[in-house]
């Protein structure tokens, strides 16, 4: 599915809103995204999104903590350059990434949560992971007429606050579907609140290139 420079400028509008108002919750933020395994990335990380066809240096922090003189990295994760770039266009002054294998189990991910609950409870937290990437006949995983469905589902949910459903998502049927989101987004269902509840607000969804991406803010009741 071609790209059009109107669905590119929506998911980017609806991104900087959700992290310039994480900002103005906290300065200080952890990136819980998918990864191959397990893996840390703090304020001494700095790369390039070069290898992504933009030539701009990021980093995870604004005190500039490793020596300005060491290169950007090529080799950090997409999911770190991200949150280095959306960390700079915020105005958040650092940013540690969490990385959680994508293939995770339910109980897994309620371990995450309980370890971010204890270590990270006064700081802004950032998810990421993509809807289905099946959407239509020239989506990357090719179509699958299960996927809007499940795209649908999550979306709701995200709007919603509605926790108990991204618990239960269908870890199978994700894999099947090509989302990465299911793992991050069952960290996120998993954090404990005073009332067990939060409230949601969608600011994007949709499938522009074939996979699916939902923007959302979550805010305790």
């Amino acid at each position: 599915m071609g790209m059009s420079t109107a669905d590119s400028r929506s998911l980017r509008a609806a991104c900087l809103d959700a992290v310039r108002r994480l900002t103005a919750v906290s300065g200080d933020w952890v990136v819980v995204a998918p990864g191959r395994r397990e893996e840390s990335y703090g304020n001494r990380s700095r790369g390039s999104l070069r290898g992504y066809g933009v030539d701009v240096s990021v980093s995870l922090a604004d005190d500039e903590s490793h020596p300005s003189d060491s290169p950007p990295s090529e080799n950090l994760p997409l999911p770190v350059l991200l949150a280095g770039w959306l960390r700079a266009q915020a105005g958040a002054n650092r940013v540690r990434v969490e990385l959680v294998a994508a293939d995770d189990d339910p109980a897994t991910c309620t371990g995450h949560a309980s370890r971010l609950a204890r270590t990270a409870a006064e700081r802004g937290l950032l998810v990421f992971g993509d809807g289905s990437n099946r959407r239509g006949a020239r989506s990357p995983g090719g179509h699958d007429d299960r996927a809007e469905g499940f795209d649908n589902l999550v979306a709701r949910a995200l709007a919603t606050g509605d926790a108990p459903v991204l618990r239960e998502l269908d870890s199978e049927l994700a894999v099947e579907l090509g989302s990465t989101g299911r793992v991050t987004w069952q960290v996120l269902a998993s954090l404990p609140t005073d009332t067990g509840q939060w409230s949601g607000e969608l600011l994007y969804s949709g499938a522009p290139f074939g996979v699916a991406y939902h923007v959302a803010v979550w805010d305790r009741k």
